[in-house]
């Protein structure tokens, strides 16, 4: 398959998600012709991709500044972001240029919110660089940086004009890093297309080779799920919150590692401490609890954690911008495809359950 795929999310500020390969034009043409001057964000690893990317809007006839940021979660501090808007400041950038967030999840998160606080928002084109990015980060319109006391805890909802998946940028990925990302498909399985999982279940070795089309299949699908909730719920009011499923542990996982694990593999573990949960509460089957270890384990994800940092992950998960007047919430599932919200589950009902992960 060589054509590209296009997936609409709709709402107020709708714009389209393009799926394909080499679209390095459709990039150049998603940026407004209103537009003088563009901000490429991109993770310095990315630098000679970046130039390519670069030169592309040059020729289109864009003045483009390039924001070089660290890799991974040290792009997420209010230091990068301020220096960001340093650059927009000192090259006069008005409500009528753009800006690009091109790498990781980290980048687009970065440059989502570095576009939506300058001058209270500028056209944003998102064109993540992998798995992880193209199939959640940079999809739906969250932005965000972290902060000492947690993922995440300043951010923004803020819609981009476009996002660009080019599945040509993910042949160079890394192999660990393209499996991590496989933590946020796994998710989407779980809470409502069980073809994610009995693909994985049936067809690892396609389902993680990117030039596949069955992994192309498990993109466009991730993408759609994402696409429909974001859809009816931008700003989380509701639905959008079974897209946390896995993350409130996972969030405090991440922090309590210093944001050494990557992303995929924090949610991992999130993923089977919820389906311990619901399986204690008497909600879900053990089936589908073997089920969750037997896929991630597969994918060379970790499925257990340490039992000494409770105290630690409660403390965080307390403070996870999910919870509610004090009160934590957790997305859990009754069933694959059938999540669900469980608010206040007693201390030692959660202490049971993160028994059941530890090493």
């Amino acid at each position: 398959m060589t054509e590209t795929t296009i997936i609409r999310v709709e709402g107020v500020d709708a714009y389209d998600i393009h799926v394909g390969r080499a679209l390095l034009q459709t990039v150049v043409a998603s940026v407004s012709d209103k537009t003088k001057k563009v901000l490429l964000v991109h993770q310095t690893a990315l630098s000679a991709s970046a130039e390519v990317l670069a030169e592309a809007l040059k020729a289109g006839g864009f003045e483009v500044f390039q924001a070089s940021i660290p890799d991974g979660e040290d792009a997420k501090r209010i230091e990068v972001a301020a220096w960001c808007w340093g650059l927009m400041g000192q090259a006069d950038f008005t409500r009528s240029d753009s800006v690009i967030g091109f790498g990781g999840g980290a980048a687009t998160d970065l440059a989502g919110f570095v576009a939506a606080t300058w001058l209270r928002g500028v056209s944003l084109i998102q064109v993540p660089t992998t798995l992880l990015g193209m199939v959640d980060a940079a999809v739906g319109g969250k932005t965000g940086i972290n902060t000492a006391e947690g993922k995440n805890l300043v951010g923004a909802f803020y819609a981009p004009t476009a996002v660009v998946c080019d599945l040509d940028t993910l042949e160079t990925l890394p192999r660990n890093e393209l499996l991590a990302g496989f933590g946020e498909v796994v998710k989407y399985g779980f809470i409502q297309d069980e073809r994610i999982l009995e693909l994985l279940e049936t067809k690892l070795t396609e389902a993680t080779d990117v030039g596949s089309e069955v992994f192309r299949e498990i993109v466009e699908r991730c993408i759609a799920i994402k696409a429909r909730v974001v859809s009816s719920d931008f700003k989380e009011a509701g639905l959008r919150e079974i897209l946390n499923y896995g993350h409130t542990l996972g969030h405090a996982v991440e922090l309590a590692e210093r944001y050494a694990w990557r992303h995929g593999a924090a949610i991992s573990v999130g993923m089977i401490f919820v389906a311990e949960l619901a399986r204690l509460a008497g909600r879900l089957p053990e089936a589908v609890v073997d089920r969750h270890r037997k896929i991630l384990e597969s994918l060379g994800l970790p499925t257990t954690y340490k039992a000494e940092k409770w105290d630690q992950l409660l403390g965080a998960m307390q403070r996870d911008k999910k919870s509610r007047a004090g009160t934590l919430r957790f997305v859990v599932l009754d069933d694959v495809g059938k999540p669900t919200i469980m608010a206040a589950p007693t201390p030692e009902m959660l202490f049971a359950a993160y028994q059941e992960i530890v090493q």
